[in-house]
């Protein structure tokens, strides 16, 4: 079959940089979709995006669908004709439906009967006819979340449409979207090169954009090359880079032909915090800062222009002057608050209210104060240090400069405590409460932090929880899906030995008459120990191994983790499936007739099978008991694989339900050992 390549192209105002990627993938996506349903083939299916415009770049796709048999099945000949052999309503419509005559369709028969029928073959469809549905279908499934239109048109988009260019190979594609028609005509660049060209051929697009038009129309090319020329700036003065991917991502989306330029501010700003800096120059002006060898930020920055002139003194000037005046805020918000300590913002949180059923923000801050003070003994950490960090905690949400750059709470915090001469782990511990911040992020190492993180989680987990304000779907307010997966990470990664359920009813008294909820502990404590399924997926584990786990209630997290790391070395083991399919035989059984509590009583085994087996149980429990009482799940389910050869040849040649009730009652006892020895690390009868 004949194959062409397919350009499409809409070109449009500027479009939102930080979704750009979004839309175009999508789009590339959608249409993917769309040839597929309509059975046309192709080799690969490339996206671009520049601020101005979405396009697409089909190889060797097909230039008609195939032509395909199609096979339709009438209606019986009972219903087809009457009486006497004339084709009825029913059968005339048919055929008439069919483009055939009745006598022309043939007949199907089955044991079931005989139906009217035709074979016949659909020719497939010119591509050229099925682009322009197709591309409208895929820009109108984008995930935008506020259309708008523009001029007079009714049409909607992301933003207001220019250009249509459809070209399959040489042909242009006929065909209106949005309000334009295809055109070959496509727009440059606003400043430089050609504002307007023509497309001769689909496979031009990319070359002719950027020789002609000046114009990177491949978005991960363009990302590239500011990432070198930033590199390599930041290599002239000495220094390191800020290459934050979601700034470059962004910068990327906001420039057609990127230049990357080196420009400075005065040294005396590097008096404020270097985050507070950061945050203005990265936030407002989508700057890049630069750093020395030791991580000290450099009184430059790199910054990304969508122009090059010859003369570039204004252009860098002009970028100096822009930022000079935030940099100036920071610098006048970071002197006022350090007029008074940390300390003495905090009468301004009985101001400011967390949540209406909960109060301020400053009686939450003793409740924190109280888990961390709970906590601390558990883990090791000092109790004054760990109350004195989480009282002073959200002190800085009432500074002058979080107020303004509102990212840097916690940061400025830490900063204001150490220039307060607070202790480092008090200091430190305002910033790591909010740590883990995002997937990937570090935790809290060190004692003092990592109670006073544990608190801050577990005071909005109960808080919330306990006045019934539950996640509902994609809505998260209050992070508690956040701070759940915070205080798995804090507890495993740092091999903490904590009750959690215990710790959570604690939580719940601190916080009196203030929780509404019913079990309140109960369901924070499953909400948490629910997040371990998602916590296990992003390494790989399966969902049987979380629930497996799971059937067993354990308390401590830290358990919890031993437990499924145990199972996943078991699962790898070849009696495992065995193993596993006999304990769910000894739960049926058990299920039926009843768990039989009695010891095993040796004068009544009558089978050699059976004697064998609990012989070879009683000579491996007490090892298997020991590490089971120092928490080595793993070497405790491997030493019980040593039972699968017994336990297989108890239930092929051993009858549970003798006639004789004693040694029935013998059995059950033997399967009833069985049964809590195998589940007492996890229910492995859901592994398979």
């Amino acid at each position: 079959m004949d194959k062409q390549n397919l350009l499409l192209e809409l070109g449009t105002e500027e479009l939102p940089p930080k979704a750009l990627r979004k839309l175009a993938e999508a789009l590339r996506d959608n249409f993917v979709k769309n040839l597929t349903q309509e059975g046309l083939n192709f080799s690969s299916a490339q996206w671009y995006a520049t601020p101005r415009r979405l396009a697409l770049y089909i190889r060797d796709l097909d230039t008609k669908q195939a032509d395909r048999e199609v096979e339709v099945k009438g209606p019986a000949i009972k219903a087809a004709f009457d009486a006497d052999g004339n084709p009825t309503k029913a059968a005339l419509g048919w055929a008439s439906a069919n483009g055939i005559k009745v006598e022309e369709a043939q007949r199907l028969k089955t044991d079931k009967g005989e139906w009217l029928y035709i074979k016949s073959v659909k020719h497939g469809t010119e591509t050229v006819s099925l682009v322009r549905d197709m591309f409208a279908k895929a820009l109108a499934g984008l995930p935008i979340p506020k259309l708008m239109h523009w001029g007079d048109k009714h049409d909607e988009f992301v933003r207001p449409v220019h250009t249509l260019c459809m070209l399959f190979g040489s042909e242009l594609i006929d065909g209106e979207i949005l309000g334009v028609k295809s055109s070959r005509t496509i727009k440059g660049h606003r400043f430089m090169g050609q504002q307007e060209l023509t497309l001769e051929h689909a496979d031009n697009y990319v070359e002719a954009l950027r020789t002609q038009g000046a114009v990177i129309a491949d978005f991960e090319e363009r990302k590239a090359a500011i990432k070198a020329q930033v590199e390599q700036l930041a290599a002239s003065v000495q220094g390191k880079a800020d290459l934050d991917d979601a700034l470059l991502e962004e910068v990327t989306s906001l420039v057609e032909e990127p230049h990357v330029f080196l420009a400075s501010f005065e040294e005396r700003f590097l008096q404020v915090p270097s985050e507070a800096l950061v945050y203005t120059m990265k936030g407002d002006q989508k700057y890049f800062p630069l750093y020395d060898a030791q991580g000290k930020l450099l009184p430059k920055f790199a910054f990304v222009s969508n122009i090059n002139p010859s003369d570039t003194t204004a252009l860098i000037s002009g970028n100096e002057r822009v930022v000079r005046p935030r940099l100036s805020d920071a610098e006048f918000f970071f002197n006022t608050d350090r007029k008074q300590s940390l300390e003495s913002f905090f009468p301004r949180l009985e101001t400011i209210v967390y949540q209406q059923d909960l109060g301020t923000i400053a009686w939450r801050s003793g409740i924190v104060a109280q888990i961390a003070a709970t906590i601390a003994p558990m883990i090791g950490a000092d109790v004054t240090l760990a109350q004195r960090a989480a009282h002073l905690a959200k002190c800085d949400l009432a500074t002058t400069l979080v107020t303004e750059f509102t990212d840097t709470q916690g940061i400025m915090g830490m900063h204001y405590a150490e220039l307060d001469g607070e202790d480092q782990d008090v200091a430190t511990a305002i910033f790591e409460q909010y740590c883990p911040r995002f997937s990937g992020d570090l935790i809290p190492t060190k004692p003092v932090p990592m109670a006073v993180s544990l608190a801050e989680k577990l005071a909005t987990l109960v808080g919330i929880m306990g006045i019934n304000l539950m996640p509902k779907g994609d809505k998260d307010p209050f992070g508690l899906r956040r701070a759940a997966i915070g205080v798995i990470r804090i507890v495993i990664e740092n091999q903490l030995e904590l009750n959690l359920v215990d710790l959570i009813k604690q939580c719940c008294a601190f916080f009196g008459d203030k929780i509404k909820a019913d079990n309140c502990a109960q369901t924070v404590a499953d909400y948490v120990f629910g997040r371990l399924k998602a916590y296990y997926q992003d390494q790989g584990i399966g969902a049987e191994i979380f629930q497996a786990v799971l059937s067993t209630h354990p308390v401590s997290l830290l358990d919890f983790d031993q437990r499924v790391k145990a199972v996943v070395k078991f699962k790898e083991l070849k009696e495992a499936e065995d193993l596993a399919a006999a304990y769910k035989r000894v739960n049926n059984i058990q299920a039926k007739s009843g768990r039989v509590n009695t010891p095993i009583k040796a004068e009544l085994l009558q089978d050699e099978a059976e004697k064998k087996l609990v012989a070879h149980l009683n000579q491996l429990l007490p090892t298997i008991n020991a590490l089971y009482r120092q928490g080595h799940y793993d070497q405790a389910m491997t030493t019980l694989a040593e039972l699968r050869d017994d336990v297989d040849n108890f239930f092929e040649q051993v009858m549970v339900n003798d006639q004789n009730e004693a040694i029935k009652q013998n059995r059950l006892a033997i399967l009833n050992e069985l049964s809590q020895v195998f589940s007492k690390t996890a229910d492995i009868s859901v592994l398979y």
